[in-house]
């Protein structure tokens, strides 16, 4: 696939399109239909997922409307207490929450909601976006029910930064949070493709098409989406003893869940799939090329050692990478992410300014090219090297990462 074809792909897809939305399926029905074209029959697999409109969302401070969205998910309330701006989870701070709603840092994640909720906060105010940029956009974010497991639903709402410094400053002393919402069961799917080997034994390729609210996705990560389907096209018609499994997952920015959903419905296969690959960001004009093993350390010397062989530049490491690779990893099956890395002045995601402007054909042909190379000696290996049973530092490193461990 070459440069222009691969933008082109890009700037088809460069619209808004969460997890469960009919922006979503459009989406992956082109890719469907892209891969269908290139000659490798693709089909989509639903699955289940949480929605939620909100019908009605409203925050006030000190009595003042500030422009707010409410978290999907977190139920309905019309609810007035003492605000505490949280800057720490330390002992005393936690016994500050009491009966208040709570102003947090950015984000919440399990641990610290867990800890508002087991210390009697009624509610919660979260914020995104940077004091510095000249919009005043707001993510549509989610109560998301690895977050809240175990615990109980707390309303919430999201703000732009700016209401957020402007609020601390102001010393605010209370917040009220109204909240009406529906909350039902949707669908998303992965879009998935084979290349059948010489053996069963297979390599699964995995890379996400959907976006967050805010953002385009040509970035993060349209841009595996069309490493996949690159090197598809390739293995086509070059050989490879493994089995190939090429997976695009859908909702991957609400928690993984395409991949999680695909290793649930796979689980009898899961003793066949020798190694994950998975693309996450690739191709940006900007930026370091790196890659994650979860997985036994030598795969790090590994793909080192080849960058050194083909005069490519590589950064890489054994680590778990918070992407489509991680529930592959979590089932014992070895896993290695790659990325290409812009710093946050050249390249951001999550916002309105991923766009099709960051990335470079040329870039994303080199890159592909790497990957590829080094899918193609894992393919045709007479024994795959890399082992497949999970070092116990990184089964450490997934518990963390997936909250079953502080």
């Amino acid at each position: 696939m070459n440069a222009q074809k691969i933008m082109q792909i890009i700037r088809d897809t460069a619209y808004v399109r969460t997890g469960g939305s009919d922006e979503e399926l459009a989406c992956a029905n082109y890719l469907k239909n892209v891969a269908d074209e290139l000659g490798v029959p693709a089909h989509l697999e639903e699955f289940a997922v949480n929605m939620a409109t909100v019908k009605d969302a409203h925050l006030y401070i000190d009595g003042e409307e500030i422009v707010c969205k409410g978290y999907m998910g977190s139920g309905s309330a019309d609810l007035e207490a003492p605000l505490y701006y949280l800057t720490s989870t330390d002992p005393y701070s936690l016994t500050q929450v009491k009966d208040k709603i709570v102003l947090a840092e950015g984000r919440i994640g399990h641990w610290t909601y867990r800890d508002i909720v087991e210390h009697g906060a009624l509610g919660f105010i979260t914020y995104d976006g940077h004091v510095n940029y000249a919009d005043s956009d707001i993510d549509n974010r989610e109560l998301r029910p690895q977050v809240c497991e175990g615990t109980s639903k707390l309303p919430g709402v999201n703000i732009n930064v700016k209401s957020a410094v402007k609020i601390v400053e102001s010393g605010a002393k209370t917040a009220r949070i109204v909240l009406d919402q529906d909350e039902y069961e949707g669908k998303s799917h992965n879009v998935v493709f084979d290349l059948p080997g010489e053996i069963e034994d297979t390599i699964v390729f995995t890379a996400h098409y959907d976006s967050t609210s805010l953002s385009q996705g040509s970035y993060d990560n349209m841009t595996g989406s069309v490493g996949l389907l690159a090197m598809a096209e390739h293995f086509k018609d070059a050989p490879h003893r493994y089995s190939l499994r090429f997976v695009l997952c859908g909702s991957e920015e609400r928690g993984l869940l395409g991949s999680k959903a695909y290793v649930a419905a796979h689980e009898e296969e899961l003793g066949k799939f020798a190694l994950n690959i998975n693309l996450d960001m690739i191709g940006s004009i900007m930026g370091k090329f790196i890659a994650c093993c979860t997985c036994e350390a030598d795969a790090v010397s590994y793909i080192k050692y080849m960058g050194f062989e083909l005069g490519f530049p590589v950064a890489t490491r054994q680590d778990v990478y918070s992407s489509d690779s991680t529930p592959f990893a979590d089932k014992g099956v070895p896993a290695i992410s790659f990325a290409r890395i812009a710093p946050g002045n050249t390249a951001t995601i999550h916002n309105r300014y991923d766009t099709p402007a960051l990335l470079s054909g040329e870039r994303m042909v080199e890159d592909i090219a790497f990957i590829q190379a080094f899918a193609a000696r894992m393919a045709n290996a007479v024994y795959l090297p890399i082992d497949k049973k999970m070092p116990d530092n990184m089964k450490e490193k997934l518990d963390k990462y997936l909250v079953r461990k502080r």
